[in-house]
């Protein structure tokens, strides 16, 4: 049977002048490499309740998989084990 793999999307919640949101998304896109995933990014200090969550955490991962609710993966950095867990555990048979 063929493996099937929920569609996989990720929200850095960043700031504009973020070099490490930056860095994040960088680190991130050389992880993913031929993955197919999107990667959006939402300015917390456009919303005030995302201010309130996630303030003096930012850059924050958050990672998506068809319908079920975001999983935070990390914060500052990229954690490339949380990642790679994440993206495992995405891996069902049919």
């Amino acid at each position: 049977m063929p493996e099937k793999v929920d569609t996989i999307r990720f929200v850095i919640y960043s700031r504009s002048y973020c070099h490490l949101c930056e860095d994040m998304r960088d680190a991130l896109q050389a992880e993913l490499g031929a993955t197919p995933a999107g990667i959006d990014m939402i300015d917390v200090d456009t919303d005030p309740a995302l201010v309130e969550l996630y303030d003096e955490l930012v850059p924050v991962l958050v990672g998506l998989r068809g319908q079920a609710p975001g999983v935070r993966l990390c914060h500052y950095h990229l954690d490339r084990e949380a990642l790679r867990a994440f993206l495992a555990a995405g891996k069902t048979r049919a």
